[in-house]
């Protein structure tokens, strides 16, 4: 059995600092690829640089919501380069988060805008992160495709929306990601969407070091590892075998991404 974590921040101090420990307990589990996603400038340094160490990480670099007052031209500039790199697959993570709102609405609008048109020009897959702002993020995306062309995939991660957005991005030929949230005992809402996902629609995550599955919960760091509760979850609520589940996701995830 082979499992990708399409979503993973290992370049984070939770778990930058214990990265071979971190990798040898989620091969263990079938657990032996991971995209570890950049969030701003830092991070996006370190996560092409860690994929250069580590033959089954790959990179994704993109500039988070939160930080998207702090973009400049030179921002832009690295960021482009550092998506040349051959270890990078995707742009992000990009998008809207209008429920901290730590950077303006109109920056968090421009940084997104601006992202999608780095992906275009490279042609690479775009992680989208959509907080409280679903319609904002559907209209972003949707004058990009009617004015700026096409992009080569769209994933929206970690998806907390209702089974009516998830029919939306669906519909627009995107892609939907899920975390350990789907384990909580209160996500009826996320079960329902996972239900109605395709599985060549659907790819999984960790998000790690965040929000760790049932019934790991309680511990306070999530790791790749841990995606294995949530991959047997899924295929038991959408009646498949695990195996048979693992290698569908996983096929998704490589082709989304162009991995080997």
């Amino acid at each position: 059995m082979e499992l990708i974590d399409t979503h993973c921040h290992l370049t984070f101090e939770q778990l930058a600092g214990d990265i071979d420990e971190v990798l040898a307990r989620s091969t263990a589990v079938g657990v032996n690829r991971w995209i570890t996603v950049g969030t701003d400038p830092e991070h996006n340094r370190k996560a092409v640089e860690m994929a250069g160490r580590f033959e089954n990480i790959y990179a994704a670099v993109g500039i988070h919501p939160h930080d998207a007052k702090d973009v400049t031209g030179e921002t832009i500039a690295e960021l482009k380069e550092l998506a040349g790199n051959e270890k990078v697959v995707a742009i992000g993570e990009v998008g809207l988060d209008f429920h901290y709102n730590f950077s303006k609405q109109p920056d968090q609008r421009r940084a997104f805008a601006t992202q999608l048109r780095i992906a275009h020009e490279l042609n690479l897959p775009v992680i989208v992160h959509s907080r409280n702002a679903f319609e904002e993020t559907m209209e972003i995306l949707n004058q990009f495709l009617l004015f700026d062309g096409r992009l080569k995939g769209v994933v929206f991660h970690c998806f907390s929306g209702t089974t009516d957005q998830a029919r939306i991005v669906l519909d627009h030929g995107f892609h939907i990601s899920l975390t350990g949230v789907v384990t909580f005992k209160n996500a009826e809402t996320a079960r329902r969407v996972a239900k109605m996902i395709p599985v060549e629609r659907l790819m999984l995550e960790t998000d790690c070091p965040y929000m760790s599955p049932e019934p790991m919960r309680k511990q306070k760091i999530n790791e790749p590892a841990l995606m294995i509760h949530t991959a047997n979850f899924l295929a038991g609520l959408k009646e498949m075998d695990p195996a048979e589940f693992a290698d569908a996701v996983t096929a998704t995830s490589k082709a989304f991404f162009g991995l080997p």
